[in-house]
Parts: structure tokens; sequence; C-alpha cells
């Protein structure tokens, strides 16, 4: 499945900064009003934690969707490294929208980077490796397009975006359709061309998966000596992913068994946002 681009995410961009517009400013910022409105000021935001940069596009919109006066101007760019204490973007504009933007548009740059900065922590785990790590669906609610982005900024790449754009059967869904075999045949007859792809739990129902067609086998929990012999078996004719209680312990070893893909649900879960300041000058 193809990594989400940005050129694909403007619209997407513009609705998340008008809801968080929304929610932050209501109907107006009361305590911007302190300031005369005639007021010019400069702004510099910078990092206090290393981290890699994901959200740029996010801040500009909402400056541009505030107040079109605000001129941006970064010193880094998505994907790139930065240091404790270095300058990510300069602002200069009316002083009132520098305020009322200004936490919008950390809240975009801190989690979007947060997200960034762990997968890039763990894209470097396994480099000496040819395999893939994947996002899944564990996204905060609204803001899944933005997250699977930042995602790719950090070097990891894009499962499925949703429940719409690939199959992905598991456990549940293999039960209430009868078999392996069942779901796998129904889901090519549903949407031929969607990606199938189907959870298994033990190296026999590999072999169902297998010989029913499968685009992509999931191997959840399976041991290190099992996902070896899978990837025997399977020998290049489906694509197979580790997934489930996937850490940093046990990363590597399972990127050694040969799998093509490994599904991290943490990579957009359990992120702790970038420490970000605003230092602002009249």
């Amino acid at each position: 499945m193809p990594n989400l681009r940005l050129a694909d995410l403007t619209a997407e961009i513009e609705a998340n900064v008008r809801r968080a517009l929304l929610e932050d400013i209501g109907s107006g910022d009361i305590t911007a009003q302190l300031i005369p409105a005639e007021r010019l000021a400069t702004a510099t935001i910078i990092t206090r934690d290393a981290a890699v940069i994901a959200g740029t596009a996010w801040v500009d919109a909402v400056f541009r969707q505030l107040d079109p006066r605000v001129a941006v101007h970064w010193q880094v760019a998505d994907g790139e490294r930065v240091s404790p204490n270095q300058a990510l973007f300069h602002l200069e504009g009316p002083a009132r929208s520098l305020l009322s933007g200004e936490r919008s548009a950390l809240n975009f740059l801190q989690l979007l980077s947060g997200v960034a900065t762990r997968a890039r922590f763990l894209a470097d785990f396994v480099a000496s490796t040819q395999v893939k790590l994947l996002d899944t669906r564990k996204t905060l609610p609204g803001l899944r397009l933005a997250q699977k982005y930042a995602v790719t900024c950090g070097g990891c790449h894009n499962h499925r975006i949703g429940l719409y754009d690939a199959f992905l059967i598991k456990e549940n869904h293999i039960a209430a359709c009868g078999g392996i075999a069942q779901a796998i045949s129904a889901a090519h007859k549903i949407a031929p061309g969607k990606p199938v792809e189907i959870e298994v739990e033990s190296l026999d129902e590999l072999r169902e998966a297998l010989a029913a067609g499968a685009d992509i086998i999931m191997l959840d929990e399976l041991s290190l000596e099992d996902m070896r012999e899978a990837v025997r078996l399977n020998g290049g004719k489906a694509k197979l992913e580790a997934s489930g209680g996937i850490n940093e312990n046990t990363l590597l070893p399972i990127a050694e068994t040969g799998v093509d893909y490994i599904s991290i649900g943490a990579m957009t879960k359990d992120v702790k946002a970038v420490d970000l300041s605003m230092r602002l000058s009249i």
C-alpha cells in the first residue's frame, strides 16, 4: 500500500486546522484583545527536545487561515532531525494573531513531530534489514491522515488507511465466515483487486491462507522459530507481516527472520509530544 503524500492532503490539512481554530478560539481570543490591534511582533519557535520534524504544512495553514498578514519563515523541513534549543521557524505579523495561533500551530507540530521522532527511532533499529515498519489504525480520531503522514517523515510506512482500502481478515471475521479459505474467497469476490490480508496464529493456518491465495499474511504473535519457518514455507508467494506484542527488545530479532513487514500500533498510539516553545518580541 502506498505511503501518503503531502500533496494529497491539502483538503485534509485545511479541515484539521479549521476544526482546531474553532475549538481554541471560538468566538474570539479575549486575552489577545488586551494588545493593541496595530501592534506588530516577531516570534521564534524552538524545540527543547531532539526530534524529527513533521507538520510544517499544518502550521502554515493555521496562520494562513487565522491572518494572512502573518509571515512564517521555516528553518527546517519535514523529516529533518533537530537538536535541543534549535530554532524551527520565525513568525512576523500582528502580535494578536501570533499569540492567538500559537497553541493550535504548536499542538500540530509537537504531536506530528512526536510521531515522526518515534517512527525514526524504530526505523533505526532495523536499518540493517530489508523489513518495512508499518503503522496501524491506532490513531487519534480525526487526525489519522496527519499521523500517518508523520510516520512517513520518520522513515516508516503506511498500512491501510481505514476499513475501505484493503481487507484485513482477523480471527472474528474468520469465525463468522466459516474459515480461512471461505473468508479469502469472499474477499476476492466482493472487491477484486483490493489487497487481501489475513491473520494467522499457527503454521497450519499459514498453509491454509497460502492455499487460498492471500496477498498478505499477518503472523500474530508467532515465535521467532515459527516466523523463520513461515518465511521458508511462504517462499515469496505472499507478503508476510509480523504483529502483536512487538517492542524494542523483539523488533530486530523479528526483522531478521525475513518477514516483509512489521506493524507497530505504538508508533501512533503511544507517542510523546515534542516540547516546543515560542518566544515573542515586540
